[in-house]
C-alpha cells in the first residue's frame, strides 16, 4: 500500500491497557501553565514501572472550572498496582505542579471506573494545616504554601486507556525526521483524548535485552549505524538513514486509530519519508493489534 507515494508496510502495532488519570491544570498565566503541564508530563517511564504522560491540549479560560488558562493532562500507569500508581502520580503533582505559582488541578476523567483520594499523598503536603472547601462547584483541598495556595480536587478519577500504539517513519534525510515528525504531532494533537508521550522518539526499543536491570534496550536491527556490522540481520532498508517513532496513548481504541491514521498521513506527504512501519514483537507484548492497512 502507498499513501502519497510513501510505502505503508503490511504490519501492526501492539497496544496494551493501562489506567489513566485525566486532569485539568490551570494557572494565572500561560508561561507558568506550560511549565507546569510539560514538567508534569515529561520523562515517560511506563517501561520502568513509572508514569507515561502527556499534554492532550491547552484550554481557553472559558473551558476550565476556574475560568483561567488550562491544559488537559493524561497520566498512564501500566502495572496492576493502584497504590504505586497513586504514589507515582503524586510525585508529578507535588514536584511539578504544586510548586508552580498559582496553580490548581481538577479531575477531568470522562468515564471513571474508580477514584484516587488526593489527600493522602498530595493534600497532606500542608502538614495537617490543609482544609477542604467547595470551589467552582467542586470539592477542593486547599494546601497552604508560601505563595498561597495550591488547590486540588479531592478525588481524581481513573479509567482504562490504550497504551503503546505507534508507527515508525523511515527517512532518507535528517530534515524529514523533524519536519515530518512535527507535522505528525500537530495532526495527532488535533484529535481529542490522545497524547504522544515521547513526542518524536529517536530510540525504539525491544523487550528482550542483555541487561534486564535497564529495561528495554535498543532495537538493534533497526539502527542505521549498525547496518554494516549486522549484515543480513539488519532490517534497515536501502537508502534509509533515520527511523524515528511516534507513540500514541488514548482513552479509546477508536481515538487511537484515528490518531495513527492522521499521523501517518502527515508524514507520508514528505519526499524524505520513504516508508512507514510499526514496532511490534510478534504479538507477545500487547493485548491488542492495530494493523496499519486497516486504518485506510
Amino acid at each position: 500500500m502507498k499513501i502519497n507515494g510513501t510505502i505503508i508496510e503490511d504490519t501492526f502495532c501492539e497496544t496494551f491497557n493501562g489506567k489513566c488519570v485525566r486532569s485539568i491544570v490551570t494557572a494565572h498565566d500561560m508561561e507558568t501553565l506550560k511549565r507546569a503541564a510539560y514538567d508534569a508530563t515529561s520523562t515517560p517511564g511506563a517501561v520502568i514501572g513509572r508514569l507515561e504522560s502527556g499534554v492532550e491540549s491547552f484550554l481557553d479560560p472559558t473551558m476550565t472550572p476556574d475560568s483561567r488558562p488550562g491544559a488537559l493532562l493524561q497520566f498512564y500507569f501500566a502495572l496492576d498496582n493502584m497504590e504505586k500508581f497513586e504514589v507515582e502520580l503524586s510525585y508529578r503533582i507535588r514536584q511539578d505542579i504544586l510548586v508552580k505559582p498559582f496553580t490548581s488541578l481538577f479531575n477531568a476523567t470522562l468515564k471513571p471506573e474508580g477514584y484516587i483520594d488526593m489527600m493522602k499523598h498530595v493534600g497532606h503536603c500542608g502538614d495537617g494545616y490543609e482544609w477542604i472547601e467547595t470551589l467552582h462547584g467542586r470539592e477542593m483541598i486547599i494546601v497552604p504554601i508560601a505563595v498561597p495556595d495550591f488547590k486540588i480536587e479531592t478525588r481524581m478519577g481513573y479509567q482504562t486507556g490504550i497504551m503503546g500504539a505507534n508507527f515508525w517513519y523511515m527517512c532518507k534525510d535528517k530534515e524529514s525526521v523533524l519536519k515530518a515528525g512535527e507535522k505528525a504531532i500537530e495532526a495527532i494533537n488535533s484529535i481529542e483524548e490522545v497524547i504522544t508521550p515521547f513526542d518524536i522518539c529517536s530510540a525504539p526499543s525491544k523487550p528482550e535485552t542483555k541487561y534486564p536491570w535497564i529495561g528495554p534496550t535498543t532495537n538493534h536491527p533497526y539502527c542505521p549505524s549498525l547496518k554494516k556490522r549486522l549484515g543480513s540481520e539488519s532490517k534497515v532498508p536501502k537508502g534509509v538513514k533515520y527511523i524515528p517513532e511516534i507513540v500514541i496513548n488514548g482513552l479509546s481504541r477508536e481515538k487511537v486509530m484515528e490518531a495513527l491514521k492522521e499521523g501517518i498521513k502527515a508524514v507520508s506527504k514528505f519526499d524524505g519519508v520513504t516508508r512507514v512501519t510499526a514496532g511490534n514483537y510478534e504479538g507477545k507484548l500487547g493485548d491488542d493489534k492495530i494493523f496499519l492497512h486497516e486504518l485506510f
